[in-house]
């Protein structure tokens, strides 16, 4: 069998099971083998019955001593027998599952790994995992380590795990161990075919740390060489532009409408060093919401347009471009410099204008969506490439827009604080520098976590800040209801409910991501003009979006987002003069959920709150649901594997300089993979 084979060709898999298998993204052979467990128990240990404890999974081995009964309690069928060991008795009881009465054979033993309960005057083990033990000889054959793997409902452990014991017999011959020989003696790997039995069925905790060791070291060793691969053209020290500092400069940042912070001030010297360089900028600007980023990439912009370039900025939403769009034209103007718009609402008529002004150098700044990637815009005199937010672009849309310029400098500005550990993987090729200070006079937000019993008390104090002239942002994090999710507040409904039963007399406007980009200008133009009071939005107000004047945010069920997400909305308010205000619904028990609101309530430090996402919620989500720039890890969790993320670094630049194109024989196997891999179109669309 191969790897690529659908996992219908599998052994035991009809359309009923594989279709279950679908559900958790198993479609191939090679997918079933890297569906790796998320725990493991250890049954390895058996307890006699008189020793168990009550309500805690055990181990026993039984032999049946009545015949299997069948029952009718109301609707559900049982399946009931008592099974004893040398030192005690208990009653064991299936529930639906009539076949079971056939399973269990009077005098016969059998391993049965469950809680025991005490019910109806009688100690009880309902619905254990059970194995026949014909030999108690040979009883370390099924007591072992068992593992333990993402599921969906009525497919059950012990089925997922035959199937994939009997995969793995089937197609570890034709695994391919893709690391050179070199790698694998250097760092004390073990075997891929090791690897992938000792994940699966450990025998003991050693078995356990090696095989998942050369897995996660693999899994981070090919994303980092192939993201390496696709950045080919962002290496650092190619010969770009070596612009000069014009004389205008400090008229320009003296006509700002407010003085650069200290860290701005950093931040700004760093990347005029790049630009006065030889050599092509590539720079990451990380900052907090608010910490002043747009006017950065103003002045790094007019820097270029004066030294005789033209420069792009490139946002990933129409609200947020048309932001920038109106800040950087009304600050450049005055200095003769144009600035053009390209959306994909921009008519058919003015985009043939626009871009013939680009290509004769009447525009010298073009800022837009994606739209600026497309073919027939030229930008001839391109010295800059600014992407705002650039995890919500692939890596590929980046360099196609770097592409319509000769080697331009490259800046990228961030508001998602992105921990070391994920930004070693994302931004490795990039010089990083961090605006770490907030404007003057701008006071902490106040959050707080409450559940639903709130809402009216909350309700009156919206009504209290609208009096006083600020204006409040709503956040619901569906549009539309579905099966799962019809609990959730949809926006329309909501705000016909806000409308007529809680703020009849406040003028309320809604905002979700379906609605057409002119449509949703308007109504963001319309709440900026405070023209509208109350804005009910999904996420898509998260990035960017700068009105000083709101004052509170409202976002319900809070438990929907991740923490780096939630921060970013808070982000939205907290721009003025005025004390501002964050409040989180949330009904959700979950301790998990409770520990991340918790961090909200305490801490506005960006990078604090990034830390403790990656650390709870893993990369996976990291970013919040598809929105982060990194493929799912199998195995590999960049915040537990960060040591060995750096190991791999080193071995993939080492690899690199001493063979930078895979050329070598010995790394054949490799060169294979990652051209493989790259292209796949999940790795394209998730970078």
């Amino acid at each position: 069998m191969l790897l690529s084979d659908s996992i219908n060709e599998l052994k035991g898999v009809g359309d009923k099971v594989g279709d279950k298998l679908r559900k958790l993204g198993i479609y191939t052979l090679k997918d079933m083998i890297e569906h790796y467990p998320r725990e493991y128990e250890d049954r390895r240990q058996i307890t006699p019955l008189a020793a168990c404890e009550l309500d805690e999974p055990q181990n026993v081995l039984v032999t049946v001593c009545s015949k299997p009964q069948i029952a009718k309690k109301g609707n559900k069928i049982l399946v009931s027998f008592r099974v004893k060991d040398e030192t005690s008795s208990i009653m064991v009881t299936f529930f639906g599952q009539a076949y079971m009465r056939n399973n269990f054979v009077m005098g016969e033993k059998y391993l049965l790994y469950g809680k025991i309960k005490h019910k109806y005057g009688q100690l009880e083990m309902d619905s254990p995992e059970y194995q026949k033990v014909a030999d108690p000889s040979k009883l370390g054959t099924v007591a072992k380590i068992t593992p333990i793997y993402p599921t969906t409902q009525k497919l059950s452990q012990k089925v997922i795990r035959g199937l994939i014991e009997h995969c793995l017999n089937e197609v570890l011959p034709e695994v391919k161990d893709h690391l050179p020989e070199r790698i694998i003696k250097q760092y004390h790997l073990v075997s891929k075919e090791e690897a992938l039995r000792g994940i699966h069925f450990p025998k003991d905790s050693e078995h356990f740390f090696e095989a998942r060791k050369r897995l996660v070291f693999e899994e981070l060793f090919m994303l980092q060489l192939s993201l390496y691969q696709l950045k080919a053209d962002f290496a650092t020290k190619l010969m770009g532009i070596a612009h000069d500092v014009t004389s205008e400069l400090k008229a320009f940042m003296a006509s700002l409408p407010f003085e650069l912070t200290g860290a701005q001030k950093r931040v700004m010297r760093e990347i005029v060093g790049d630009m006065k360089s030889p050599y092509a900028m590539n720079r990451l600007v990380q900052g907090d919401v608010g910490s002043g980023k747009t006017v950065i990439a103003a002045i790094s912009l007019f820097l270029v347009v004066k030294d005789g370039f033209q420069g792009a900025l490139m946002a990933p939403t129409e609200v947020l471009v048309v932001q920038h769009y109106e800040f950087i034209k009304g600050i450049m103007e005055p200095f003769g410099i144009q600035v053009g718009l390209l959306t994909g609402s921009t008519t058919a008529k003015q985009k043939r204008e626009l871009l013939a002004a680009i290509k004769t150098n009447e525009i010298q700044i073009v800022v837009g969506t994606h739209a600026l990637i497309e073919d027939n815009v030229e930008i001839p005199n391109l010295g800059l490439v600014i992407t705002d937010e650039q995890h919500r672009f692939g890596v590929r849309q980046r360099l196609k827009l770097t592409e319509k310029g000769h080697l331009p400098d490259v800046m990228v500005m961030t508001a998602t604080p992105i921990p070391r550990t994920l930004a070693l993987i994302l931004y490795g090729d990039m010089d990083i520098s961090i605006i770490d200070e907030l404007p003057p006079g701008r006071q902490p937000i106040r959050t707080n976590a409450v559940d639903s019993a709130y809402h009216p008390r909350i309700y009156r104090f919206i009504e209290k800040q609208i009096e006083a002239g600020r204006q409040c942002y709503i956040i619901c994090p569906m549009v539309e209801e579905s099966e799962k999710t019809s609990e959730l507040k949809n926006v329309i409904e909501y705000t016909e409910y806000l409308k007529t039963q809680v703020f009849p007399h406040i003028p309320i406007a809604y905002l979700h991501g379906k609605m057409k980009p002119k449509e949703k200008n308007e109504i963001m133009a319309q709440f900026a003009r405070a023209e509208t009071k109350i804005l009910v939005s999904t996420t898509v107000i998260e990035v960017g979006v700068n009105v000083p004047n709101a004052t509170i945010i409202l976002i319900e069920n809070a438990e929907r987002f991740g923490l780096a997400q939630l921060h970013q909305l808070r982000g939205r308010v907290g721009r003025g003069k005025h004390q501002s205000y964050c409040v989180l619904v949330s009904d959700s028990k979950n301790k998990v959920t409770k520990k991340r609101l918790k961090i909200m309530e305490e801490s506005t430090d960006g990078f604090v709150i990034a830390e403790t996402d990656l650390k709870l919620r893993g990369p996976g989500e990291f970013f919040g649901t598809k929105q982060h720039g990194l493929p799912e890890m199998k195995i590999a969790n960049l915040y537990t594997d960060a040591k060995v993320l750096g190991e791999v670094q080193g071995c993939v630049k080492n690899l690199l300089a001493i063979d930078p194109n895979l050329g070598e024989t010995q790394n054949n196997q490799l060169l294979q993979e990652i051209q493989a891999r790259l292209n796949e179109q999940s790795l394209h669309n998730a970078l």
